[in-house]
């Protein structure tokens, strides 16, 4: 699965595996062994694909379908397409007033 994603995002950008292998500081022979899965890339090689191309590293190792990025804003909270927009306000409204009980619990206390 990731040597799929690899090789569709890679093309998408429309660059070369050597480029992309320039980019990434490996071989354009790693990266082609990574998109035919002959060999898988390490954690923190994973990481800088994802960091390139923008992507979760859940998407690029095939646990979901949705590429969300991978710099996307901490405290967003994606809700899967099937949740009713009258669930997803209500859930909303949740995480509203969680967010000021605890900025109220961050508060200083008055003696």
């Amino acid at each position: 699965m990731l040597g799929e994603r690899l090789a569709y995002l890679r093309r998408r950008e429309g660059i070369s595996q050597k480029e992309l292998g320039k980019k990434l500081n490996i071989s354009h022979y790693t990266i082609s062994s990574y998109e035919k899965g002959r060999s898988e890339p390490n954690d923190e090689i994973k990481v800088r694909i994802a960091q390139y191309f923008n992507v979760s590293l859940d998407y690029l190792v095939g646990l979901i379908e949705k590429p969300f990025p991978f710099d996307r804003e901490k405290g967003v909270l994606y809700l899967p397409q099937s949740v009713d927009p009258e669930a997803q306000k209500v859930l909303r409204e949740f995480f509203a007033f969680w967010e000021e009980q605890e900025m109220k619990a961050e508060e200083p206390k008055e003696e």
